[in-house]
């Protein structure tokens, strides 16, 4: 049967000129219908751990303090068969040779986004995805997006992808884990080494994810996707 799937997006130093090497985008995904409780598991999960509930599940607010509650969240993402996550590295954006392809950077962008989104399609579903606001730009952003994802899966009534939608992630919980799968990726990818606490969850996530995440995983890995992108030379 049909179902509508909604994925909950996320990006980190995507821009060109930010100084930062790796660029990650990430996905998490689920069934719409159990969008809500398992919004009500990661609460849940807080409480335990003794967090308010209006607490914002970030990498940068990984610390000695709230590591059990990190890793009891990785934990739950890996035994929950609903959830599901895909993210994409660049990790060298300094490498990049846009003028040999004779892209912008942005192109560029809404092409890593195209890789890393065209995998979860299957058209016999329908798909409302959602991306974090970073910037005022963002609305030209996604609607250019949303054509992109369209015209190549043949969706030109959109009943495929239905919508893509900007939202603030203070207020979703499920792109607060994107961001919390993504920040991981990306201190790997940029050799950072200064917190034990990020230190010790990016060791977790590998041994749960069985990835040492500096490389792609398997093309059909559905639990845990990466794509490590490479340049063409």
């Amino acid at each position: 049967m049909s179902e509508i799937i909604h994925a909950y997006c996320d990006e980190s130093c995507h821009l060109e000129n930010d100084q930062m090497r790796a660029m990650v985008l990430g996905a998490v995904w689920c069934p719409a219908s159990n969008r809500a409780e398992l919004a009500r598991k990661i609460k849940a999960l807080k409480k335990e751990h003794g967090l308010p509930p209006q607490t914002e599940i970030k990498w940068v607010k990984v610390s000695p303090g709230q590591l059990n509650f990190y890793r009891a969240l990785l934990d739950f993402f890996f035994d929950e068969p609903l959830l599901h996550f895909r993210g994409l590295v660049v990790p060298d954006k300094q490498a990049l040779d846009h003028d040999r392809f004779a892209q912008s950077h942005d192109e560029f962008y809404y092409k890593m986004w195209f890789l890393l989104l065209n995998r979860l399609i299957d058209p016999a579903n329908h798909y409302r995805i959602f991306l974090d606001i970073k910037d005022t730009q963002g609305q030209a952003k996604v609607s250019k997006l949303h054509d992109v994802l369209c015209n190549a899966n043949y969706d030109f009534d959109r009943s495929v992808i239905e919508s893509i939608e900007l939202v603030h992630s203070h207020d979703v919980l499920l792109l607060q884990l994107a961001d919390l799968l993504i920040g991981a990726i990306g201190y790997v990818h940029r050799g950072l080494q200064a917190s034990p606490a990020k230190l010790a969850l990016v060791a977790h996530l590998r041994h749960r994810s069985g990835l040492r995440l500096e490389q792609s995983s398997l093309l059909k890995a559905e639990k845990f996707n990466l794509f490590v992108w490479r340049p063409q030379t």
